[in-house]
């Protein structure tokens, strides 16, 4: 592990290395909110430009999912946790009543329709739709990066008080955007150098940015124009 990069007045912390070492050193924080690997080898070539795939120079992360006790450890770092891609780790969280749904605005697309995040907390069930080809607009520099509008609805979802956001599984980034673009503390770690240094430079130049906030409610009304027929 080397030196966190700090940024925002100390507001971000950012630790390239490996989460498993990195976790027990920082303590309880307030919320956990990520996206671990699912297994599903997002990160492969794909020959067909029908749905305007792109190729990643990235490494075969995703071809196994996250341990199960490593997602454990995560969920436990925090008060509250959301675990996007919970349906694939049902072996390491409890059952809950509350979980989140990315609804992509795209049926029988090639990958998943939407997608479910796990909730430690209880609570109704809830959506925001929100189509794939706005989530391109963020620029999007990782296979399997959230919508930076989905991770701030998704952060706003957290019981109040949750002002520190840890992520142990950064990838590019979004959720520190997201954070920051909120007014929460935010700490992220991040094994792959690649991508570290992608999140660095997107949550640095969102720390500059505060102004640029994106209403997670107002894509829901385009979404649903975009998929009139």
């Amino acid at each position: 592990m080397t030196e966190p990069v700090v940024l925002h007045d100390g507001r971000v912390t950012l630790y390239l290395g490996d989460c498993r070492s990195i976790l027990p050193t920082l303590g309880k924080v307030d919320a956990v909110v990520t996206d671990p690997a699912y297994g599903i080898n997002a990160a492969r070539v794909r020959n067909s430009q029908k749905w305007g795939w792109r190729e990643y120079d990235a490494p075969g992360w995703d071809k196994e999912r996250t341990p199960p006790e490593l997602v454990a450890l995560a969920v436990a770092s925090g008060k509250h946790a959301i675990i996007w891609g919970g349906n694939y780790f049902t072996d390491a969280l409890p059952p809950s009543s509350k979980w989140l749904s990315w609804d992509k605005g795209q049926t029988d697309f090639s990958l998943a329709d939407f997608e479910l995040a796990w909730c430690s907390f209880d609570g109704a069930a809830r959506r925001i739709q929100y189509a794939r080809s706005l989530a391109m607009q963020d620029g999007k520099e990782h296979p399997t990066q959230k919508p930076i509008a989905v991770m701030q609805w998704c952060i706003e979802k957290l019981p109040k008080g949750s002002e520190t956001i840890l992520d142990p599984f950064m990838g590019s980034g979004t959720t520190g955007v997201a954070a920051v673009k909120l007014g929460r503390r935010f700490i992220g770690i991040e094994i792959e150098p690649r991508y570290f240094d992608i999140a660095c430079r997107r949550i640095e130049q969102a720390t500059r940015q505060p102004d640029m906030f994106i209403d997670p409610a107002k894509p829901v009304q385009a979404d649903m124009l975009a998929g009139a027929t």
